[in-house]
């Protein structure tokens, strides 16, 4: 996701992109570009998904703080903001998106009254699970292109890009 810089709070908004057309595959020398493939694939991923996500109306980080905070209950926003390595304005947007539907509340910590605890309403968990069905689904359709280890291979190198 992109954020607009609007002056005012980090949003966020989707990237369209586009799918292969005719004479994709003619990419010359740039076929050698690991970012390149990076790239595609992402594009390729972020197209599934959209798809898969389209009726419930919630972005890839949305539904991954829904998914933490579940893990997490009371998790502060700094250490969401921490699991999710963004920066705490563009946590704190997607925490009010998440708010303004009813899907999660805010309260008080017990032990550090500076911090906010986050907590799924019931409607939130609700539509947690029905995102988690669409991920088991986005998950299948792109496993199915690996054998088992070559998955678990495939996690393991891309961990080292982002640890």
């Amino acid at each position: 996701m992109r954020r607009r810089s609007t002056g005012s709070a980090p949003q966020e908004r989707l990237s369209i992109t586009t799918p292969p057309g005719e004479g994709a595959e003619d990419i010359g020398a740039i076929r050698d570009i690991v970012g390149f493939h990076i790239r595609l694939a992402y594009g390729a991923m972020y197209r599934h998904f959209t798809d898969s996500f389209a009726d419930l109306g919630l972005t890839q980080k949305q539904v991954s703080v829904l998914w933490l905070i579940d893990d997490h209950p009371g998790i502060a926003q700094t250490g969401l903001a921490q699991r999710m390595r963004m920066d705490r304005a563009t946590t704190m947007a997607i925490v009010n998106r998440l708010q303004a539907r009813a899907y999660l509340e805010r309260g008080q910590s017990p032990t550090d009254g500076r911090k906010q605890t986050l907590h799924l309403t019931p409607a939130g968990h609700a539509a947690l699970v029905v995102a988690k069905d669409a991920i088991r689904s986005h998950e299948d359709w792109l496993k199915a292109r690996y054998t088992a280890k070559e998955v678990a291979q495939f996690i393991e190198l891309l961990t080292r890009l982002h640890e």
